[in-house]
């Protein structure tokens, strides 16, 4: 298949099955070609935050034309706000070694670029219950951790700043000019990544504790000082035969966030 060039971008060619080293993958158990995803909603419904990596490496090509899917999003006036970093390699285990090193040590975490969230006791209903909920089934249902586990649950952590091992690791930033509204684009483009991701067999997992050390981030990758770090992102093939594989997250129906309104009479419909 040729190259489709697009707006002024060449986008490459789709990406074949890759052969995995698993003892379970997207085709099932006894390793095997990882099937891409065929539909939007698919990757929608597969789509999940990976935690545990195969360290099968994810060729630079491959890297480049998910990056060109997800420069199509949308942004503000099409300003395109967005750069990312990819790191593999030594560069990716320098990196590694160096946040590793922070996080043993004790180190507190820089002072943020935006307000990312609030402090852990200030989280107001009802996303302080979904947030312990999400807490509950990560840490006790599934990597079996008591609440008062602090070493286990730092050693969860710790591996945060090794991209839970996938090979590539995507640092995502945007300029600060475009004020807030990079940040909506930033979500786009991370979206996009991570759909088209699926589309190619791949995982992903968006990573905000990398933005607690973004000076270290700084140090091994030119960003900048006009840009800010929004998060980090890990790249490749899932390890189905992990624990962390089995998790998944509920979502809110429909009916709790959505609001209908008629032309006809305006009022809000539920139904």
């Amino acid at each position: 298949m040729d190259a489709v060039p697009h707006m002024g971008m060449e986008i490459p060619p789709p990406m074949p099955g890759v052969k995995a080293t698993s003892s379970e993958n997207d085709t099932g158990p006894g390793g095997g070609v990882v099937a891409p995803v065929t539909t939007i909603e698919e990757a929608l419904l597969t789509r999940r935050s990976c935690r545990a990596f195969l360290p099968t490496p994810v060729p630079r090509a491959d890297v480049e034309r998910l990056l060109a899917l997800a420069a199509r999003s949308p942004s503000n006036s099409d300003s395109q706000p967005w750069q990312v970093h990819v790191l593999t390699g030594a560069a990716k285990r320098a990196l590694t070694a160096d946040l590793v090193r922070a996080y043993d040590a004790g180190r507190e975490a820089d002072v943020g670029e935006f307000d990312y969230q609030p402090r852990a006791d200030q989280w107001p209903e009802p996303f302080r219950s979904r947030r312990r909920r999400f807490g509950e089934s990560l840490y006790r249902d599934t990597l079996g951790m008591a609440k008062d586990d602090i070493a286990g649950r730092r050693a969860h952590r710790r591996r945060n700043y090794d991209f839970f091992g996938a090979p590539v690791g995507i640092l995502l930033t945007v300029s600060r000019a475009p004020l807030l509204g990079a940040l909506v684009d930033a979500g786009l483009f991370l979206e996009a990544l991570m759909l088209a991701a699926r589309g190619s067999g791949l995982h992903t997992c968006a990573q905000a504790s990398l933005t607690d050390y973004h000076t270290i981030l700084r140090r091994h990758v030119t960003i900048p000082d006009d840009y800010v770090v929004v998060c980090g992102v890990a790249l490749g093939y899932a390890d189905d035969s992990h624990r962390l594989s089995t998790l998944r997250t509920t979502r809110e129906p429909v009916a709790s966030f959505a609001t209908f309104y008629s032309d006809v009479t305006r009022r809000a419909d539920s139904a």
